[in-house]
């Protein structure tokens, strides 16, 4: 008789990291409201309870921020984290002020300069490597980071380095649960290099949104400079790497159902299922931290105030109660019913989703457009190591041209 190990659950395993999805539906089945004791924390994982997890504001606070990471949970987490680690009425003021420079008008002007700027990257990946290059060094990488530059005002000569930071704030070692201390000085280079932008701001304005970002204003009221510097830091860290994630993971599940990836190859417009069925299947931010403020019942579990929740947005995609073969990567899935968890719910649905739809969809078309098939090397992929997000550091790739 086969022994089944016990069910264990910890965001820094590095087992986790490489397939959590087998952990996932243990957890849906045998240990829906789950306890760590080890790390204090309890987690969700069925759909229904991380979309109401999502709506309950009122007993699931977000005020000690979005990661379980000592060094980022507790009532500073707003320095780095920004309206994620906010409830009501600040979160909605900071929402809607930070709002007045990130409409969807604004995103949808982006989308011939996002264009550009992958025509750019993937032309000189085609031709440097022949063929042969690194999708998530190459282009993934470089796309998002060259967006949000553009968008906030990053020069160009700078992008680099933001990113060479920003991986190391979301990078975990093994047998650490919390942020390393290299995590911890790029989080620190990364706010004093937004303070001095801010800076400049304030003595020259310019064409990009952290300009307006010091200008947005609602009856009198005013972000701080410490309110726009923690949401900077929250589009480098946040906006960048969760769009390279999914870039990284659409290309990795793509090429492993071949007979889905030729629909989208064969018919540019199944793109737009192309990317959806990534968010479910795969999406890069697979949780999210919640402070329990009052006792909740769940699952004949209580779970006291004070406690700490992570909310399995991974899992809560693949439950079996609210999506049909939710295991199977498949781009004709019926989208009508259930909506995904990838980007939150309510309140707290993610302010930068269009944007990262918007990034994903223009890249895999001019992917599409240059490239008739492609194939990926396994062995030699690196998958990230972190806590919240899921996703490739190196996705070696070779590709046929049309």
């Amino acid at each position: 008789m086969a022994v089944t190990e016990p069910l264990e659950f910890s965001p820094y395993s590095y087992g986790i990291h490489e397939d959590p999805y087998p952990t996932y539906a243990r957890l849906r089945d045998e240990a829906p409201a789950y306890r760590n004791d080890a790390l204090d924390f309890w987690t969700l994982a069925r759909y229904a309870d991380v979309i109401e997890g999502f709506r309950d504001s009122e007993r699931l606070s977000s005020s000690y921020g979005p990661s379980l990471d000592p060094a980022a949970w507790g009532p500073n987490a707003h320095r780095t984290a920004s309206f994620l680690a906010m409830d009501e009425p600040r979160h909605g003021r900071m929402r809607a002020l930070v709002s007045r420079g990130f409409t969807p008008r604004r995103v949808q002007q982006l989308e011939s300069r996002i264009r550009a700027i992958t025509i750019e990257h993937l032309d000189a990946a085609l031709t440097i490597g022949r063929g042969e290059f690194d999708f998530i060094a190459d282009l993934a990488g470089k796309v998002p980071m060259d967006v949000i530059s553009e968008l906030i005002g990053v020069p160009s000569g700078d992008r680099a380095e933001l990113r060479r930071l920003a991986d190391l704030v979301v990078h975990r070692e093994e047998g650490l649960d919390d942020v390393p201390p290299a995590g911890i000085d790029a989080a620190f280079a990364l706010v004093g290099y937004y303070a001095e932008m801010l800076a400049e701001r304030r003595r020259a304005r310019s064409d990009d949104l952290t300009s307006s970002l010091l200008d947005a204003e609602i009856d009198g009221d005013r972000l701080t400079d410490e309110e726009i510097i923690g949401f900077l830091f929250l589009m480098v860290v946040a906006g960048n790497e969760t769009t390279t994630k999914l870039l990284g993971n659409a290309w990795y599940w793509a090429w492993r159902f071949p007979v889905e990836r030729a629909l989208a190859f064969d018919d540019p417009a199944r793109i737009v299922d192309w990317v959806e069925e990534t968010l479910r299947f795969d999406t890069s931010s697979q949780m999210i931290a919640r402070r329990c403020v009052a006792d909740i019942e769940v699952h004949d579990r209580r779970i006291r105030a004070g406690d700490r929740v992570l909310l399995l947005i991974g899992a809560a995609n693949r439950d079996e109660r609210a999506f049909v073969d939710p295991d199977v990567f498949r781009l004709d899935r019926d989208r009508t019913g259930q909506p995904i968890a990838s980007f939150g719910f309510g309140r707290h649905f993610c302010l930068g989703a269009a944007l990262a739809r918007l990034e994903t969809q223009v890249v895999l078309q001019e992917l599409v457009r240059r490239v008739r098939d492609y194939e990926i090397e396994p062995a030699r992929a690196q998958r990230v190591h972190s806590a919240n997000v899921r996703g490739f550091a190196a996705l070696p790739t070779s590709v046929r041209r049309r």
